[in-house]
């Protein structure tokens, strides 16, 4: 009797530990489930789903089939849940969701969630959202620090403003920059310089690069064989002109003869430059009316101020840039109070006169010059001393 007493106890307390480690709940299989996210959800096993229901392997599951399903089969380890601070912001005028979580080392889904925001929703200024903080690490960047002796100084030069002067062409002058000059002067955009005013000016802030040295010493060479052959025509020319003196003329016609022979070298160079000049104004004043467009360098005889400007001289067997800031730095630098016909002048005319080059003409000599004209739509002769191109000139230039 002891022994069958025994055997009870023993089968009550099999079942009394089984009923608590684990529940059977009834659950209805629905569209899309399987063994596996059933097994999941009630912390247990597919094995054990199977054996509750006697379910043979790869058993298709019905979907309205109520399976009996064991609860709690594994203990499911319990992460700690970290805690997330989070701060008042209140929106201001052009911040987006994007700035503020950026700002507050989050993400938009943990602001859109901690203030039930939907997508798309728009943001009221001075609306108060709370804001989780620091949601994820910011990598932390080295900064190397330069050591003192990298730093290269600057030698300063104080320079007298001249009638002329530029910013663009004292910057030049002394191989630096205008942002430089303005920040040292304490010089604000637009601001008038005044003759006589001494300017702190930075030197040789850039290097010059060794194909504008190049280019330089090509345009010495190309000189210096011109010089050469003139002096050859000269000769020629003395030759020829001496035996005309040997000729039985009047009188009259001799004297003529001889004082024709009284000519320089430089007479002869300057005479074939100023024919070319003559050339290019004359071609210039032969558009005159023709219409502006942008972007046009002469086809249906329309021209914008480059596309006229590169036109001209192309006619002339010369050949510039396309673009007036590019022609800017093309050819040799002419002073104002040194304009020939046919220079090329340069202009601002920008509103804010941001101070490049964006306008570009051709002189005619007596302080006039013939351009592309964007505000008149057309090719015009304008002023030089014109208020608005006076304020405005930024240099010329002679290409060869």
């Amino acid at each position: 009797m002891k022994k069958i007493y025994a055997l009870l106890i023993l089968c009550l307390m099999m079942t009394m530990s089984a009923g608590a480690t684990s529940k059977m709940v009834k659950h209805t299989i629905k569209n899309g489930e399987t063994l596996f996210t059933i097994a999941r959800k009630h912390h247990t096993t597919i094995a054990e789903v199977e054996k509750a229901n006697g379910l043979k392997k790869d058993e298709r599951l019905k979907i309205g089939r109520v399976l009996k399903v064991p609860t709690n089969t594994y203990n499911v380890p319990k992460t700690k849940k970290l805690k997330i601070k989070t701060v008042n912001h209140s929106i201001k005028k052009g911040e987006t969701l994007f700035t503020i979580a950026r700002k507050h080392h989050t993400t938009i889904a943990e602001v859109e969630k901690a203030n039930g925001l939907k997508k798309d929703e728009r943001l009221k200024i001075g609306r108060v959202l709370k804001v989780p903080t620091n949601t994820y690490n910011v990598p932390k960047i080295k900064v190397v620090k330069k050591s003192p002796t990298h730093k290269k100084k600057t030698k300063l030069v104080n320079h007298s403003i001249k009638k002329g002067d530029t910013l663009s062409s004292i910057a030049r002058k002394h191989h630096t920059t205008i942002v430089k000059v303005r920040s040292i002067n304490g010089l604000k955009k637009n601001e008038r310089l005044k003759i006589g005013r001494v300017l702190k000016i930075p030197t040789k802030t850039y290097k010059v690069t060794a194909t504008k040295l190049a280019k330089k010493n090509n345009t010495k060479k190309k000189k210096i064989k011109v010089a050469k052959h003139t002096k050859k025509s000269n000769r020629k020319l003395v030759a020829s002109l001496s035996k005309l003196e040997t000729i039985p003329l009047d009188k009259n016609k001799v004297v003529a003869s001889k004082k024709s022979t009284s000519f320089s070298f430089s007479d002869i160079f300057s005479s074939s430059s100023s024919k070319k000049s003559a050339k290019i104004t004359a071609i210039a004043k032969k558009k005159l009316g023709r219409r502006y467009v942008w972007g046009a360098t002469g086809k249906k005889n329309t021209f914008d101020c480059s596309g006229f400007t590169k036109y001209v001289y192309s006619k002339n067997g010369i050949s510039i840039p396309r673009t007036s800031i590019n022609q800017s730095k093309y050819g040799k630098y002419v002073s104002r109070k040194n304009l020939k016909k046919g220079d090329l002048v340069f202009f601002d005319t920008s509103k804010r006169r941001k101070g490049y080059v964006n306008h570009v003409g051709i002189y005619l000599g007596n302080g006039k010059f013939i351009h592309a004209s964007s505000a008149k739509k057309k090719v015009v002769i304008t002023s030089l001393n014109k208020k608005f191109y006076s304020q405005r000139y930024k240099g010329a230039r002679r290409p060869s």
